[in-house]
């Protein structure tokens, strides 16, 4: 999920407040990084979470999401995220909707990124890379980059590769219900039978990420 310390609409209290009335069970601000803020915002985001910890119910993460940066930079940028705090990082992948540099996919699964967000035509050789290295593919509910859900779940399915479900979130609207991610693996063209599993991989993902502490 995004904030204000990005392209998002709330501040990281509001938005914590909102996903725990929501019924979520954990988040993570995964604001868009480069080289020219990545030092900033997730100093900033652990401060806000440190600071509602004590008063609230939900898990919250601190993230990145390392977003149109040069291939040959993501490895060390995931290395700095990483070190500055980040528990959760993600690549904004090669989606149909926004010129990416090709070789972005890949370079976020050599860096060892947790999630490729919106990978767009992703090619058979990455996918079998991703699940070598057991990077995630993202289903993702945001409009534009959902262009290619269809083509990353066939594929993730026919190799192996772990998805997850995401909302990425910029507004109140985009807080999707359980009931509604269900229908968006639905429309991905996954089996209801395989829902459960998508839904695990992202249970998995957040222990992961909590003993990372």
């Amino acid at each position: 999920m995004h904030t204000i310390f990005s392209d998002g609409e709330l501040i990281p209290f509001e938005l914590i407040r909102r996903a725990e009335a929501a019924g979520y069970a954990a988040l993570a601000i995964t604001d868009h990084m480069d080289a020219s803020n990545i030092d900033l915002i997730i100093p900033r985001v652990i401060k806000a979470i440190e600071a509602m910890r004590p008063y609230i119910s939900i898990e919250v993460l601190p993230g990145a999401e390392i977003t149109h940066a040069a291939p040959e930079i993501i490895p060390d940028l995931i290395k700095e995220a990483r070190k500055l705090g980040a528990r959760i990082v993600i690549v904004h992948g090669e989606t149909l909707s926004e010129p990416v540099k090709e070789g972005t996919n890949r370079a976020a699964i050599e860096g060892g990124a947790d999630i490729i967000s919106h990978p767009g035509l992703i090619s058979t050789e990455d996918l079998l890379f991703a699940k070598e290295k057991n990077v995630m593919l993202e289903i993702t509910a945001r409009k534009g980059h959902c262009l290619a859900n269809g083509h990353v779940a066939q594929e993730a399915i026919k190799f192996g590769v772990p998805l997850c479900i995401n909302t990425d979130s910029h507004s109140p609207s985009d807080l999707i219900t359980r009931d509604m991610a269900k229908r968006i693996l639905l429309g991905a063209g996954i089996e209801e039978s395989r829902i459960s599993s998508v839904f695990d991989n992202s249970k998995h993902l957040i222990e992961k990420a909590l003993r990372r502490a």
